[in-house]
């Protein structure tokens, strides 16, 4: 038995943090960080780790956590009181960068594949993806998150995540019919959706009279329980009904945000994320990038795809503003904040490459559209703020208070600890006197 797994993660764990400090200083999500180092390490640079089995394995079980906790750190009553202007602006920001990716696509996608239509589809899907953690710490640093913008955005943003994840499940279970109708599969997915609807009330009953009834201390079991929830649902989503196992993983992290210990079950679901599983999935993402095959058409088409995943979705949010009577420049604002790639971009390629519904020459071009995007939306950002009042138009909202509420427990438990440390201190002096 080899034991050199134990060497490469705890280098991809290193380098992923050390890349990702750096990231952060320079004003960048720490995912950038991460897949520079996944690029490093791997066989395009330095060629220290390689992709194994295991690897792969760990990583696959990456992308299910964290869509997991997407899906417990998405509220159900904040879907419902996002109101008009974050669904219609969510909506415009799906069509727009769906719409621009396909036809993109249809250009340079020049593969012999009969599925090359659901390829071309597929890169729109890709950009319909929105991270806004970096336009939310840019907004916070100006002061200007608590504003009708800044809710619109989050707002917007969550919707999006859904919308994008229907796509998701409707062109992944076409691609992997294997010749199925298209009726059928409809049926399947129709089915499946039916099917995590009973889950969600049975579980949600059942955990709401075990809580009520059953008063245990033990409270690790819950997490324990949503765990297997998790992989239950991402094998029957995968293996029943032909939907990708990472949709199974949101549902079922859906389903125990509707239960009261959703946000103990999210804290301590953190740590394995951010941990391992999160780390090493971004690098082996940067693992998968082949350099020497960014040739000039597919250097063209990255810089073509950043370009469109930009103005897509400034175009399509803008327009979606605009609809709700929003003010021009709120429009623009509100476009750029919406333009950023990340995780999500990058968990929907990865299954694409897996299920064959993109081409693998076209993935580095993906990583590349995220970094681009990450690093100009600050920049777009601050200039679309370079005039105004910081304080003007402010709004208070549930969506903000919620985004930082994980920060801030993690701050209140530091100083928990800390304070019962200097308790026990105190006390072992007073037993020595």
């Amino acid at each position: 038995m080899s034991y050199r797994f134990l060497f490469d993660i705890a280098l991809i764990l290193l380098t992923t943090k050390l890349f990702g400090m750096i990231s952060k200083k320079l004003q960048m999500p720490q995912v950038v960080g991460a897949l520079i180092a996944g690029l490093l390490m791997g066989p395009s640079m330095l060629n220290i780790i390689h992709g194994t089995e295991f690897l792969s394995n760990l990583s696959e079980m990456g992308v299910i956590v964290m869509m997991f906790t997407a899906g417990l750190g998405t509220n159900i009553n904040d879907l419902k009181q996002t109101g008009k202007a974050g669904f219609v602006v969510a909506l415009f920001g799906v069509l727009i960068p769906l719409a621009g990716g396909t036809a993109l696509a249809f250009f340079f996608n020049d593969s012999a594949a009969p599925n090359v239509m659901l390829q071309n589809i597929f890169i729109g899907i890709i950009l319909t993806a929105t991270s806004v953690s970096i336009t939310v710490e840019t907004l916070k640093e100006m002061g200007k998150l608590s504003t009708v913008v800044g809710n619109t955005v989050l707002a917007a943003a969550l919707i999006d995540d859904i919308l994008g994840l229907v796509e998701l499940t409707i062109i992944s279970s076409i691609g992997g019919s294997s010749g199925s109708s298209i009726v059928l599969v409809l049926i399947k997915i129709v089915a499946f959706f039916l099917f995590i609807g009973l889950v969600g009330v049975a579980v949600n009953k059942g955990m709401n009279w075990y809580i009520k009834n059953v008063h245990s201390t033990d409270l690790q079991r819950y997490p324990i329980f949503a765990f297997i929830l998790c992989l239950l649902l991402s094998f029957c989503a995968e293996y029943i009904f032909g939907v990708a196992d990472i949709i199974g993983a949101f549902a079922a992290g859906l389903i125990i945000s509707t239960t009261s210990k959703a946000k103990y079950i999210e804290v301590k679901f953190s740590p394995l994320s951010y941990l391992l599983l999160t780390p090493i999935f971004f690098a082996s993402i940067g693992l998968k990038v082949e350099i020497p095959e960014l040739t000039a058409r597919i250097v063209v088409f990255s810089l073509l795809l950043a370009a469109v995943a930009i103005l897509a979705k400034i175009i399509g949010c803008g327009v979606g503003a605009k609809i709700c009577h929003l003010k021009n420049h709120q429009c623009l604002q509100i476009g750029i904040g919406m333009a950023c790639r990340g995780e999500v971009a990058l968990i929907v390629a990865n299954q694409g490459v897996s299920t064959g519904l993109m081409p693998e020459s076209f993935f580095g071009s993906v990583v590349i559209t995220v970094v681009i995007t990450a690093i100009l939306t600050p920049i777009l950002l601050k200039l679309a703020y370079r005039q105004g009042d910081a304080y003007s138009e402010m709004q208070q909202s549930t969506l903000v208070d919620r985004y930082d509420e994980a920060e801030q427990l993690d701050y209140i438990a530091e100083n928990l600890l800390r304070a019962n440390q200097h308790m026990m201190d105190k006390g072992k002096e007073k037993a020595k006197k």
